[in-house]
């Protein structure tokens, strides 16, 4: 397996391998591009946005600055949200449904280090090269979630539909649909009802 297929399958991979190295600074490049470019600029923003998240649908808005590893391993669905300083670190695939808000300061974060620091710490290649193993969980957001702000999303976790998770949350585990959650870590507070609904103007 290359290092890559490694990465994605959820096993114990090298950061340092070329390949990794050559995606993850194509992507670091374009979100500074894109960062770099004023939100009047719509058509060139989705250019940039085409190149780094190639598996997104229509309608996607990145409020910016943003900050990917790599960009391609994100699936988005359409009609996407997101506020200020979204970081997605998509070392094992992200995949997020349709209707979906994100606020500010939210990350999403698949990579895991091992517990242990005789696995964890820093070695070197015969060349000298420093480097790690490290490894990933995937991560799922279904469709019609808002994601509220300072939020962050841990690796293996899967948030089902329509679920809403509170401010300054630290997702570790699966939240169910249709509930509200919130806390550190994050836990399921209450079902979303019809005496949740707003009147519409």
């Amino acid at each position: 397996m290359t290092e890559k297929e490694k990465m994605l399958a959820g096993k114990l991979y090298d950061p340092t391998d070329k390949e990794l190295q050559t995606l993850s600074t194509n992507a670091h490049n374009l979100c500074k591009t894109y960062n770099s470019e004023f939100e009047n600029e719509g058509s060139k923003r989705a250019e940039i946005l085409k190149k780094l998240i190639p598996n997104a649908k229509e309608n996607i808005v990145l409020a910016g600055p943003i900050y990917f590893d790599y960009g391609i391993f994100t699936a988005i669905g359409k009609n996407f949200y997101a506020n200020f300083n979204l970081t997605v670190l998509d070392s094992c695939p992200v995949t997020i449904g349709d209707n979906v808000m994100i606020g500010p300061n939210c990350s999403i974060v698949t990579p895991v280090h091992p517990m242990r620091y005789q696995e964890r710490n820093i070695r070197f290649k015969e060349d000298g090269t420093p480097f790690d193993y490290e490894y990933a969980k995937p991560i799922i957001i279904d469709s019609d979630c808002w994601i509220a702000s300072n939020v962050t999303i841990t690796g293996g976790v899967h948030i089902g539909r329509g679920t809403v998770i509170g401010a300054g949350s630290v997702v570790t585990r699966d939240i169910p649909p249709n509930v509200f959650a919130a806390g550190n870590p994050c836990r399921v507070i209450r079902e979303i009802t019809e005496k949740d609904a707003i009147e519409l103007p």
